[in-house]
């Protein structure tokens, strides 16, 4: 019940009377700030028992202070009294010295550690009732709420930040950056040591409220104690000797150690923490229980997006290096051979393919090189094009031979593949090339049912190698094809993928680049060098896909440069005229 209820007591028959447009006369302001044994009886209603007036007054939510004209207390009620108990009756009201009573202006202010309101009704007689409310339970509960929703759209924005960032040096500057100025005024996060070494940022409040970002590396004994600590799941508590190892550390930039409040809350990942974070601010603004708990939901998220980046980053660089193992190997130098290259994987994402290529110098002073393609497409192809590699690499040891050994790599790949259950098969031209006195190049030639090589002669004319021969890794014992060409001084050697010849294009999109088109490609380029013959062959075979799906495509051509190793001065790099016209109307 509230004093207003009381306002609207009807003193005819006692009742309390309900708002309505026609109201009984209600008890005035005046009556109920007289002295309660002033207060005139109510009038007797079918033999009931007449009211005690303060029997009502006690259960009035809000207090009554009642002063007179000169601001002399002549009543306080008991709710006043557990509230104001320096207000005394018969003394003035301004010398108990209450805020928000003293000076007589209405309003909220806290009194004994409690939320009061207060607000003064004019009574007759210049006289005043003050009503006087505690507010203390509902303005905590709604502060308890503001602050929750504070702090969980504190933490959905965080979960938002730290979403993306995959990179730990990224997340890292991220985590920091959001501490500051939510949790402190200075943020330092520390990971976990790699390889003896300390990666550490920090974020520190600037004049703008714009945090700047720093960052620095630590050997791993240099670690203060705290944080070391941290880094092994604990978590300190001694907050002056923390401030002080960060002060020495040099990590709190305008933070005495006397004047600073300062926390270590450990990161979690996965076996152990991925690092520990230090918050701090200026001691005016303690990190009470709540704050804590706060730093310790920020922790968790901020340890998982770390741990996620980490994960990434390592299984990228496991990738990066796996993946350079399988890239194709760039030929050796050999005397008086000079090489030329192309390759473009069907998925270029991967940069990994089902087509490779390489070289091996022979003691000889030969150079035992290969070109081939592998059955399927992607990692799984380029996983086993790294197993024929490791199988060439070995067996070229034990054989030179290119007949005899494609037949050992065609007994390798099938243990191989039967080993694993793959059924995967591959196509390869494996040759030998060794120099001459002339200063030309012997090629002897194997052919495991991949495309025939082409020969570009010094006369310009392009030729086709009869090359044949069957899968390899299919049957035990394949028939294998095997040529011998020479090659003059200035002569190219060019060898090719199915990606090139089967590259879909053209005014439909789906019509073959061709053997045909490739020939027609090449001649008139006799005088390039080798790297420049490669690339001009990926280039056609590109414009003709216009950006469409392939297939692996690699190149390899050997150009014969005579026993200095220079190849001749070229004036032609694209073909004749004739030849031009020939390629415009294809």
């Amino acid at each position: 019940m509230t004093a207003s209820d009381v306002r609207d007591w009807d003193p005819g028959d006692g009742r309390i009377s309900t708002p309505s447009t026609t109201r009984a006369p209600a008890c005035s302001a005046d009556a109920l700030a007289r002295p309660m044994a002033a207060l005139p009886p109510l009038a007797p209603d079918r033999g009931r028992a007449e009211p005690d007036w303060s029997e009502v007054v006690e259960h009035f939510r809000e207090g009554l202070v009642v002063c007179d004209a000169d601001g002399v207390v002549r009543h306080v009620s008991p709710v006043a009294e557990r509230l104001l108990p320096e207000v005394v009756p018969g003394e003035l009201l301004a010398a108990a010295g209450v805020p928000g009573l003293s000076d007589g202006t209405p309003g909220g202010f806290t009194h004994h550690r409690r939320r009061l309101t207060a607000r003064c009704v004019p009574l007759s007689g210049a006289r005043c009732c003050w009503y006087v409310e505690d507010v203390t339970e509902s303005v905590s509960r709604a502060d308890a709420l503001l602050a929750e929703r504070a702090r969980s759209a504190f933490l959905a924005v965080v979960g938002d930040k730290l979403g993306n960032p995959l990179h730990p040096d990224r997340a890292a500057a991220a985590v920091v950056r959001l501490a500051v100025p939510s949790l402190a005024e200075v943020a330092v996060l520390v990971l976990a040591p790699r390889s003896g070494r300390v990666r550490w940022w920090r974020a520190s409040r600037g004049d703008d409220e714009t945090p700047t970002v720093d960052s620095g590396v630590l050997a791993g004994g240099d670690l203060p104690t705290a944080i070391a600590d941290g880094l092994t799941g604990v978590e300190p508590h001694a907050v002056d000797w923390l401030v002080e190892q960060a002060v020495d550390a040099g990590w709190l930039p305008g933070l005495a150690g006397t004047e600073s409040a300062a926390r270590v809350v450990p990161l979690p990942g996965g076996d152990a923490p991925v690092g520990v974070l230090l918050v701090a601010r200026r001691a005016t603004r303690a990190y009470d229980e709540d704050d804590v708990e706060l730093i310790r939901a920020f922790a968790a998220r901020s340890g998982a997006a770390l741990t996620t980046a980490l994960l990434y980053r390592d299984q990228a660089e496991v990738a990066d290096t796996l993946q350079a193992s399988l890239l194709p190997v760039e030929p050796a130098e050999t005397a008086g051979v000079q090489w030329g290259t192309a390759y473009r994987p069907a998925q270029a994402g991967l940069r990994i393919g089902g087509d490779f290529y390489g070289s091996h110098r022979l003691p000889d002073g030969g150079a035992l090189f290969f070109l081939g393609d592998v059955s399927g497409k992607g990692v799984e192809a380029a996983v086993f094009t790294g197993q024929l590699r490791q199988c060439l690499q070995a067996l070229h040891r034990v054989e030179a031979h290119p007949g005899r050994l494609l037949r050992l790599l065609n007994d390798a790949l099938l243990e191989t593949t039967l080993a694993h259950g793959q059924g995967r098969f591959a196509t390869i031209v494996l040759g030998v090339a060794r120099p001459e006195r002339e200063g030309g190049l012997t090629l002897t030639m194997a052919g495991g049912g991949h495309l025939p090589p082409l020969v570009l002669r010094a006369s310009g004319e392009v030729e086709t190698v009869p090359l044949r021969g069957m899968l390899i890794g299919v049957v035990p014992d394949p028939r294998v094809g095997e040529v011998t060409v020479r090659l003059a001084p200035g002569e190219t050697c060019l060898l090719y993928s199915d990606g090139l010849t089967e590259a879909r294009g053209g005014r439909r999109g789906d019509e073959q680049f061709g053997p045909e088109r490739l020939v027609t490609a090449v001649t008139g380029c006799h005088r390039m060098p080798a790297p420049a013959l490669a690339e001009r062959v990926e280039q056609v075979t590109c414009d003709w896909l216009a950006h469409g799906d392939h297939d692996d495509i690699a190149v390899l051509a050997l150009r014969a440069v005579g026993s200095n190793g220079r190849p001749s001065r070229h004036l032609h790099a694209v073909p004749a005229p004739a030849v031009a016209d020939q390629q415009r109307e294809t």
